[in-house]
């Protein structure tokens, strides 16, 4: 099993023990990694970067990666086909030259 799918699956687990999927729709999870990186910003503000505390910006970047993957799977994407797509095209868009 890839990490992506371990991940995934561990996701889908605790969301349907727990009855979640009823809020799990697409736009629900657009706005939750939105929200999610919006608390991931706060730990940033008037501070340096470096003063940041890690430990929350772990918490809050799981938060977010956990809500993507959600909306991944929704939609059923696979993350890793998807990621080196948009780098490819990126490449092309931006070249280093």
């Amino acid at each position: 099993m890839s990490d992506f799918r371990e991940i995934v699956s561990a996701l889908l687990k605790f969301r349907n023990e727990r009855d979640w999927e009823q809020f799990h729709n697409p736009k629900d999870l657009a706005l939750a990694i939105n929200i999610e990186a919006g608390e991931l910003l706060e730990l940033f503000l008037w501070k340096k970067a470096e003063d940041a505390d890690k430990a929350k910006v772990k918490e809050e970047l799981a938060d977010v990666f956990a809500f993507a993957f959600l909306l991944a799977e929704k939609y059923g994407f696979d993350v890793k086909e998807i990621v080196l797509d948009k780098i490819k095209q990126n490449g092309e868009k931006y070249p280093v030259a």
